[in-house]
């Protein structure tokens, strides 16, 4: 089973089952954010995790199998459509400079990683409307030079 597969029997199931994203990552070790990750096809899961996932979700062992495999990650799109994934482009195209100065300024000339990385998403009330609470962490990494 490839990984494009997987993620439509995981979504499928997730929904029969009627479950959340963070019910299914309760069965792991992992955090919601890196299961649903894995989950899509962009991360990998230890066999244990793995097999957590399908056994909740009813999978075969295929699912568990693609689930341990490591990905290709590549995008189909330059840039999506989907609202919600493009407003996250259209804040990187206004605020991408932004953050690379600061960046450079506080650590130096380097970047931010995406391995060693972490992410978590909130819900943060707000008398105006709830807003979305985006944390991403990733080690800085400097450019050597030779």
């Amino acid at each position: 089973m490839d990984k494009v597969k997987m993620s439509e029997e995981i979504k499928t199931a997730k929904t029969k089952k009627s479950v959340s994203w963070r019910q299914i990552a309760e069965q792991t070790s992992m955090s919601p954010e890196f299961v649903v990750s894995a989950c899509l096809g962009m991360n990998h899961m230890d066999k244990e995790d793995a097999d957590a996932v399908v056994n909740y979700l009813e999978l075969s062992a295929d699912a568990s199998i693609a689930l341990q495999q490591f990905p290709n990650k590549k995008w189909e799109q330059t840039v999506p459509t989907d609202p919600v994934i493009y407003r996250l482009y259209e804040m990187v195209g206004v605020y991408g400079e932004t953050i690379k100065e600061l960046i450079h300024e506080e650590f130096g000339d380097g970047i931010m990683s995406a391995i060693d990385f972490r992410m978590n998403l909130s819900r943060e009330e707000n008398e105006n409307g709830d807003r979305v609470r985006l944390d991403l962490s990733g080690k800085f990494l400097p450019y050597r030079s030779w």
